[in-house]
Protein backbone atom coordinates (compact mmCIF):
# COMPACT_ATOMS: atom_id res chain seq x y z
CA UNK A 1 0.00 0.00 0.00
CA UNK A 2 1.65 3.48 -0.96
CA UNK A 3 -0.39 6.74 1.10
CA UNK A 4 0.99 9.89 -0.85
CA UNK A 5 1.07 13.09 0.66
CA UNK A 6 0.88 16.79 -1.62
CA UNK A 7 1.88 19.97 -0.58
CA UNK A 8 2.96 23.51 -1.68
CA UNK A 9 -0.61 24.86 -2.90
CA UNK A 10 -1.46 28.13 -2.20
CA UNK A 11 -3.24 31.06 -3.66
CA UNK A 12 -1.13 32.96 -6.00
CA UNK A 13 -1.67 35.49 -8.70
CA UNK A 14 -1.74 34.95 -12.52
CA UNK A 15 1.12 35.25 -13.99
CA UNK A 16 2.78 33.50 -10.55
CA UNK A 17 4.52 30.25 -9.83
CA UNK A 18 3.93 27.42 -7.71
CA UNK A 19 5.81 23.90 -6.48
CA UNK A 20 3.92 21.23 -5.49
CA UNK A 21 5.32 17.91 -3.91
CA UNK A 22 4.41 14.18 -3.36
CA UNK A 23 5.87 12.38 -1.19
CA UNK A 24 4.61 8.63 -1.02
CA UNK A 25 5.03 6.67 1.81
CA UNK A 26 7.16 3.20 1.60
CA UNK A 27 10.63 1.97 0.91
CA UNK A 28 9.85 1.60 -2.96
CA UNK A 29 9.25 4.69 -4.53
CA UNK A 30 11.79 4.70 -7.56
CA UNK A 31 9.54 1.48 -8.62
CA UNK A 32 6.28 3.82 -8.92
CA UNK A 33 5.91 5.87 -11.79
CA UNK A 34 3.82 8.68 -10.92
CA UNK A 35 0.98 11.19 -12.46
CA UNK A 36 -0.70 14.29 -11.49
CA UNK A 37 -4.10 15.95 -11.87
CA UNK A 38 -6.12 18.07 -10.57
CA UNK A 39 -10.16 18.89 -10.60
CA UNK A 40 -11.92 22.56 -10.96
CA UNK A 41 -14.86 22.63 -8.89
CA UNK A 42 -18.00 21.13 -11.38
CA UNK A 43 -15.48 19.69 -13.24
CA UNK A 44 -14.08 16.30 -13.88
CA UNK A 45 -10.74 15.25 -13.02
CA UNK A 46 -7.91 15.56 -15.35
CA UNK A 47 -4.73 14.68 -16.38
CA UNK A 48 -2.09 17.17 -15.80
CA UNK A 49 1.67 15.74 -16.51
CA UNK A 50 3.31 12.27 -15.78
CA UNK A 51 6.70 10.99 -15.09
CA UNK A 52 7.96 7.02 -15.21
CA UNK A 53 9.65 5.20 -12.51
CA UNK A 54 13.30 6.11 -14.15
CA UNK A 55 12.38 9.45 -14.74
CA UNK A 56 13.55 9.05 -18.88
CA UNK A 57 10.78 10.92 -20.22
CA UNK A 58 7.94 13.21 -19.36
CA UNK A 59 4.25 13.64 -20.50
CA UNK A 60 1.81 16.46 -20.10
CA UNK A 61 -2.15 17.66 -20.92
CA UNK A 62 -2.05 20.15 -24.22
CA UNK A 63 -3.40 22.64 -21.84
CA UNK A 64 -0.39 22.30 -19.42
CA UNK A 65 2.35 22.10 -21.69
CA UNK A 66 5.60 24.63 -21.95
CA UNK A 67 4.22 25.77 -18.09
CA UNK A 68 4.41 23.13 -15.97
CA UNK A 69 7.30 20.62 -15.37
CA UNK A 70 7.15 17.40 -13.98
CA UNK A 71 10.04 15.66 -11.68
CA UNK A 72 11.22 13.50 -9.61
CA UNK A 73 14.02 13.06 -7.06
CA UNK A 74 14.18 8.96 -5.97
CA UNK A 75 16.52 9.58 -3.23
CA UNK A 76 14.47 12.13 -1.70
CA UNK A 77 11.35 9.76 -2.02
CA UNK A 78 9.65 13.27 -3.54
CA UNK A 79 7.91 13.75 -7.06
CA UNK A 80 7.57 17.58 -8.36
CA UNK A 81 5.12 19.39 -10.39
CA UNK A 82 6.47 23.23 -11.38
CA UNK A 83 3.94 25.61 -12.12
CA UNK A 84 4.72 28.47 -14.14
CA UNK A 85 2.75 31.17 -15.75
CA UNK A 86 -0.31 30.03 -14.05
CA UNK A 87 -3.61 31.48 -15.57
CA UNK A 88 -7.19 31.49 -13.33
CA UNK A 89 -8.06 28.54 -15.56
CA UNK A 90 -5.65 26.74 -13.17
CA UNK A 91 -7.43 27.30 -10.16
CA UNK A 92 -8.26 23.37 -9.21
CA UNK A 93 -7.29 20.60 -6.21
CA UNK A 94 -4.26 19.16 -7.72
CA UNK A 95 -3.67 15.14 -6.94
CA UNK A 96 -0.48 12.37 -7.49
CA UNK A 97 -1.45 9.38 -8.39
CA UNK A 98 0.85 6.10 -8.37
CA UNK A 99 1.46 3.14 -10.22
CA UNK A 100 3.92 0.57 -9.58
CA UNK A 101 6.47 -0.49 -13.03
CA UNK A 102 6.95 1.54 -16.18
CA UNK A 103 4.10 4.09 -17.21
CA UNK A 104 3.95 7.17 -18.63
CA UNK A 105 0.05 7.94 -19.26
CA UNK A 106 -3.09 9.61 -17.97
CA UNK A 107 -5.23 6.05 -16.92
CA UNK A 108 -4.53 3.31 -14.67
CA UNK A 109 -3.28 4.72 -11.34
CA UNK A 110 -3.54 2.51 -8.22
CA UNK A 111 -2.91 4.88 -6.04
CA UNK A 112 -3.47 8.81 -4.66
CA UNK A 113 -3.22 11.49 -2.67
CA UNK A 114 -5.68 13.67 -1.02
CA UNK A 115 -5.27 16.73 -2.92
CA UNK A 116 -3.92 20.12 -2.31
CA UNK A 117 -5.69 23.32 -3.34
CA UNK A 118 -3.92 25.62 -6.25
CA UNK A 119 -6.19 29.32 -6.30
CA UNK A 120 -5.09 31.51 -8.80
CA UNK A 121 -6.25 34.96 -9.06
CA UNK A 122 -6.60 37.41 -11.80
Amino acid sequence: QVQLVESGGGLVQAGGSLRLSCAPSGRTFSSYSMGWFRQAPGKEREFVAAIPWNGDMTYYADSVKGRFTISRDNAKNTVYLQLNSLKPDDTAVYYCAARIGYYVGAERYDYWGQGTQVTVSS
